[in-house]
């Protein structure tokens, strides 16, 4: 503390001491002033009121804060802080003057003084942050940063550049400005000219021998976002974009991250209607089963944004648990919120585990978003996917009907349509429990929400291209022709929140996905999108389906179908189900035997029951 206090003596004595012989030399500039246009002037007069004024000063400059200004940070808002005094200060001293008749000084001079003294005080304080300037420009040029074209010569284009001069991390060298405004062509944005239209940018990577693109436009439409994609990843180039002020905390610098998975896709992302739902959250117990997960962390996070009284996350895995938790915890306390969150351990398969759950937390809504979901492995451990996929969710399914849940609500997944797989033939099988459920039960409504791919979630196709890509490839691909559906994960939660409202009892809601993407065309994008080109630098391998696999996913919705109603979305329907009984299901036979089946003797077994479920796909 001893050591600070001095430290802080040292500083603000040191910029007295330039504060002092700047004052001094305005007035010697001054002097030599009326030397140069020959003014008759008062030498012995400046000289015995000079340090009566430079104390004035001195005094006025300390106790408006100019010494307390943090000297690597100064800006703009600093230099007007040190012009206002100066001018104020130096208006008292005119009026001074003026009443006094102490003629020490023409009074007309101060507008010269006060010009020199603004500019004499500032310099020494902001000279470092020249220095770093220059500095940093001398970087770029000795590390021969990436060449770099930045979209958008706005706000938004600005933020890019000074943030590659402020990171270190960032090896790029701006060499031009698109933009789209005829008006800004052929002017310079810090220095760096703005050459052309937008739809010219591959002229231009060409002609700037560029190696990177920075997007800096914010909420740039998706339309004109995919085809600009299209031509930046036609010459293999590398692409950014500028964190969206949307994503980014109050407090977060902005940041320069890669081109989002979202933005390959050509489509708009899904928006869901969230009218009702804060109504349905709000002041409910809500359980969320598998809440560690990538939809199942999801689901957290937004059920947290509609005030539940309590959120309790429930997941067998505790490091993921355990991520979610302090996640939740850190955004809350930022907020200064206080919040409800409890965390527990277990398996849905424990059913002694999840009723003692029930039973001291009683919940009012449950998402039950806990299984196994990666098809290959799943072909292997057939038994394991039964037990989470089938028994787990009965167990859950069953105890909410016992402790009275108002809404129960299954994640589902599209392979449960006429699966070649065991994971969707659980799924499915699961789908039938919640419809068993709904017929007996008196005070809660089961509802299960079926879709496709998530983009980014664990096990999924993107995060693998990622780190292939990473690795100098090879990325590999199934077939050529194989195709997916895909949504991202908060567009998943969203249809499960949005689907929970709409529930009334026993449907299966699915959702209009658009066209599916074919990954061979996702895998060569992600390629040139990361500065490659495909099957020249990366190259693709088609490695043959896998286990379980289909080449096309069923479609989510036949528009056309008569077992499919209508909700109040126009991206969501419902999918009619017959009347099942619990009979149908044997599940206490299934519970006796299952331990002591082979992997094919339970596939056969759910065959029985899921009677659209092709063994080994076949």
């Amino acid at each position: 503390m001893k050591k600070t206090k001095i430290n802080r003596i040292i500083q603000v004595s040191k910029y007295m001491f330039f504060d002092m012989i700047a004052i001094t030399l305005t007035y010697m500039m001054a002097l030599f002033m009326f030397v140069v246009i020959d003014i008759p002037y008062d030498i012995e007069a400046i000289l015995y009121s000079l340090p009566i004024v430079i104390i004035f000063k001195l005094l006025v400059f300390y106790f408006a804060g100019l010494y307390k200004m943090l000297i690597n940070h100064v800006g703009l808002e600093d230099v007007i802080k040190i012009s206002i005094v100066s001018i104020l200060s130096n208006v008292v001293i005119v009026i001074f003057i003026a009443i006094t008749n102490v003629q020490f000084m023409y009074k007309s001079a101060y507008l010269f003084i006060t010009i020199a003294e603004v500019a004499l005080i500032t310099i020494p304080r902001i000279l470092n942050r020249i220095i770093s300037y220059f500095k940093t420009n001398l970087d770029w040029n000795k590390a021969l940063g990436k060449r770099t074209l930045i979209v958008g010569a706005g706000s938004a284009g600005e933020l890019v550049v000074k943030e590659v001069y402020r990171n270190k991390d960032l090896n790029n060298m701006p060499v031009a400005f698109l933009d789209d405004n005829p008006k800004k062509i052929g002017n310079r944005l810090i220095g760096i000219k703005i050459v052309g239209p937008i739809e010219e940018i591959q002229k231009y990577i060409d002609e700037f021998q560029v190696e990177e693109v920075i997007i800096a436009i914010a909420n740039y439409p998706q339309r004109l976002l995919t085809h600009l994609i299209e031509l930046v990843a036609a010459k293999n180039i590398k692409m950014k974009r500028l964190m969206s002020f949307t994503d980014m905390d109050d407090k977060e610098k902005p940041k320069i991250i890669d081109v989002k998975i979202e933005d390959l896709l050509n489509r708009d992302e899904i928006k869901l209607d969230s009218t009702g739902i804060k109504e349905f959250i709000e002041g409910e117990v809500v359980l969320v089963t598998g809440g560690g997960g990538s939809i199942g962390s999801e689901l957290c996070r937004q059920i947290m944004d509609f005030n539940p009284k309590q959120l309790i996350i429930f997941d067998i895995y505790e490091n993921n648990a355990y991520d979610i938790q302090m996640e939740i915890e850190r955004k809350y306390k930022k907020l200064g919120k206080p919040i409800q969150l409890k965390v527990l351990i277990g398996s849905v398969y424990n059913e002694k585990r999840l009723e003692d759950i029930y039973k001291a937390y009683r919940p009012t809504l449950v998402f039950h978003a806990a299984a196994y979901k990666h098809v290959p492995l799943m072909e292997d451990s057939a038994v394991e996917s039964v037990r989470t996929n089938v028994l787990g969710t009965h167990n859950a399914a069953k105890l909410a009907t016992k402790y009275e849940v108002k809404k129960f609500v299954l994640v589902s997944s599209d392979k449960a349509i006429r699966s070649t797989n065991i994971m969707g033939a659980t799924k499915r099988f699961a789908e039938l429990i919640i419809e068993e459920q709904n017929n007996h039960s008196i005070t809660t409504k089961f509802a299960a929400v079926r879709f496709g791919n998530v983009l980014g979630s664990n096990g999924s196709v993107i995060p693998l291209f990622k780190k292939q890509i990473a690795d100098g490839g090879p990325v590999t691909v199934t077939n050529p022709e194989i195709t997916r559906y895909f949504m991202t994960i908060p567009e998943a939660v969203g249809l499960i929140l949005q689907c929970a409202v709409y529930a009334n009892g026993g449907e299966i809601f699915i959702l209009d996905m658009g066209e599916p993407v074919k990954i061979k065309d996702l895998a060569e994008k992600m390629i040139s999108l990361a500065g490659y080109k495909p099957h020249v630098d990366i190259k693709i391998e088609y490695v043959g389906l896998r286990p379980g696999e289909k080449l096309y996913e069923e479609l989510m919705v036949n528009h056309h179908h008569e077992s499919h109603e209508k909700t109040g979305n126009d991206k969501i329907y419902i999918e009619k189900q017959k009347h099942v009984e619990e009979s149908y299901l044997d599940l206490e036979h299934i519970k006796l035997i299952l331990e002591d089946q082979t992997n094919y003797e339970v596939k056969q077994m759910i065959s029985k029951i899921i009677t659209t479920y092709k063994v080994n796909g076949s």
